[in-house]
């Protein structure tokens, strides 16, 4: 059974169809790319799946369970995290306190425990400050833990939105365009941590159009106008006429 599935997936904006009767599947463990040209429908998909949008028709079922017309803290919850291709970081906040304010969904304190600093609250603040510190230094952040986010380079903020994602602890996460606006340095520190996310158990569903993504990519799911146009390896990708024509421009 596929962790993440659509069938007959279609959503229109009054007369508009912008995904139309698209099936999909994720496996569990697998890096996944969801590519295609500009306006081809990869953000809505992105924001069908997290309950952003509801659809128009078709399903959506994950880790067996139909989450179809689930909202947004709902798939959250569920275990779906996601970033944003402008990311959305506390810029006066450390690179340590954007993590740790992402555990919302974590062991949390009422009120009266916050104001008289009970044991719980205590034991709360601990696990937030270590797991945050964990995946700090599983992406390679540890060093910038002190530094204002807004003070980071470009590709450090891209890594540290995914760090916020992984403070929800999915199971499936979903990048939307993590390698958008990186120099060569930035993209190699960024692919590392993205393919390093499959030995923690998580699987990965990247939307990108910088194509050195296609080097970690398990398999590949291309969409024009809203409709699958290819489905396989990297590799058939690369060698598919519609593909070629289609995202590239060009012909074989």
């Amino acid at each position: 059974m596929p962790l993440l599935e659509t069938k007959g997936l279609t959503k229109n904006f009054g007369g508009l169809c912008v995904m139309n009767d698209l099936n999909f599947s994720i496996e569990e463990g697998e890096i996944k790319g969801l590519l295609g040209p500009n306006g081809a429908g990869k953000s809505t998909f992105f924001n069908l799946i997290t309950g952003v949008y509801m659809p128009t028709s078709g399903t959506i079922t994950y880790n067996g369970k139909n989450i179809t017309r689930a909202k947004p803290h709902q798939v959250a919850n569920m275990g779906i995290g996601r970033t944003f291709q402008l990311n959305p970081l506390f810029g006066e906040f450390t690179v340590f306190e954007n993590v740790t304010a992402a555990f919302h969904m974590h062991p949390h304190s009422t009120v009266p425990q916050v104001f008289f600093n009970t044991k719980t609250y205590r034991e709360n603040e601990k696990y937030i400050a270590g797991a945050a510190d964990e995946i700090l230094e599983f992406l390679g952040l540890s060093h910038v833990r002190n530094e204002l986010a807004k003070n980071l380079p470009h590709g450090y903020q891209k890594i540290l939105g995914v760090a916020r994602a992984l403070a929800t602890q999915p199971k499936l996460i979903m990048l939307d365009e993590p390698l958008g606006g990186m120099n060569p340095e930035e993209i190699a520190f960024s692919i590392d941590a993205i393919s390093k996310m499959r030995d923690r158990g998580i699987t990965v569903l990247v939307v990108e159009h910088n194509m050195q993504i296609l080097d970690i990519l398990d398999s590949v799911t291309v969409i024009s106008f809203g409709e699958k146009i290819f489905e396989g390896t990297p590799e058939g990708m690369r060698q598919d006429p519609t593909v070629i024509e289609t995202y590239f421009g060009g012909t074989v």
